[in-house]
């Protein structure tokens, strides 16, 4: 009889996990990169400080689920918006412009759900210019051009930071 090992098991206990300042109150904690699950999926949690809000955006090569932990968060994508509490859970499918900011008056925290895994790799590479204390745009600009992470600027994101109060990043 053969006795095959077992597969990985990869064990990440409450706070553990590599814990990062992305800039602009938001955060992200590293839960599950793309080798722990054989490249399909990775897991990190984002804390949103008060008034924190992630420009519009759209992925190319992944999809991502957030589940709401903490707070409260407010997502727009495409012409659909929400704000979930603890427990909402949400889709947002690649191709497709979306934002999301802290819509309450407390610190929020979520997690994020990427598919297929790599995406993780861009939160590493900003926290890296971050706690080098690069400022320079272009180098962000860069990172987010080799995860394939696209910006636009729809009409509804003024409307969306006015009536939240919100912070657009620096």
């Amino acid at each position: 009889m053969d006795a095959a090992a077992p597969p990985p098991l990869t064990v990440v206990r409450s706070g553990e996990g590599r814990l990062a300042d992305l800039g602009d109150g938001l955060g992200v904690a590293f839960k599950l990169w793309g080798e722990d699950t054989d490249g399909s999926i990775a897991v990190v949690e984002h804390p949103f400080a008060v008034g924190t809000y992630v420009s519009a955006h759209l992925h190319t090569r992944e999809d991502e689920y957030s589940i709401v932990l903490e707070g409260e968060i407010g997502f727009r994508s495409g012409d659909r918006e929400v704000v979930l509490g603890p427990g909402g859970y949400i889709t947002k499918p690649r191709g497709e412009l979306h934002a999301m900011w802290n819509a309450g008056q407390v610190p929020a925290r979520m997690i994020e759900i990427i598919s297929p895994a790599g995406f993780e790799g861009f939160f590493r590479d900003v926290a890296d210019l971050a706690e080098a204390g690069t400022t320079d745009e272009s180098a962000f600009l860069a990172v987010a051009d080799a995860y394939g992470l696209q910006f636009g600027e729809p009409d509804w994101e003024a409307d969306v930071v006015r009536r939240y109060g919100l912070h657009p990043p620096s």
